[in-house]
């Protein structure tokens, strides 16, 4: 088994640790390790691990060179400008990188839950891309919006995860929307004041 841990002794655990929205803020968290040029296999190790993973020792340049272009790839979803934007990135990321769906309970060892990725032993990269595709699509479905966005501080690439209603979301964290508002009051203020 590659993938998912076995199976904890209470089945909240397993079922939190791989909801959409877990998947999902996988995905975006991923998305923002491999950003950089170069990302290094053990930060992204880090990553898989936080979300549960238990074997990404395995991780080689070659996998996060693979995940990279998966990265690039559901970034689109991520910077579509509407729902029907973020839907025909799914769908041609599903119809152009994932396999039939399937449920796996990988040999008995977690409970049944669906693929995409065309083997319980897929690639690293297959697996990501796949999955991700799976938990953002589930998002549109469910709420017929984008799943998230990329950030609007313009020293800042990452993406996020929509987590709920409200007014539209516009930075990845609080700290790049603080920066953003530190700067416009700093921008208003110097505009106040004669030169």
């Amino acid at each position: 088994m590659r993938y998912i841990p076995p199976v904890s002794s209470t089945p909240e655990d397993w079922s939190t640790r791989h909801s959409v929205l877990t998947t999902a803020q996988r995905t975006a968290d991923l998305v923002n390790a491999l950003v950089d040029d170069h990302p290094d296999p053990a930060d992204v190790a880090a990553v898989l691990r936080a979300y549960g993973e238990t074997d990404p020792i395995d991780l080689s340049a070659r996998d996060v060179t693979e995940m990279r272009a998966a990265a690039a790839r559901l970034r689109e979803v991520f910077a579509a400008e509407d729902t029907d934007a973020a839907a025909s990135a799914l769908n041609r990321l599903l119809r152009d990188h994932t396999g039939p769906l399937r449920l796996s309970s990988h040999d008995g060892t977690t409970p049944w839950h669906p693929h995409l990725d065309r083997a319980d032993d897929a690639p690293w990269a297959e697996w990501f891309l796949a999955s991700s595709c799976m938990a953002l699509t589930v998002l549109v479905w469910d709420r017929q919006r984008p799943p998230g966005g990329t950030c609007d501080s313009p020293s800042c690439d990452n993406v996020y995860v929509t987590q709920g209603s409200g007014p539209p979301r516009r930075y990845c964290s609080r700290r790049c929307a603080t920066r953003q508002r530190v700067a416009a009051h700093r921008r208003a203020r110097a505009a106040r004041e004669p030169g």
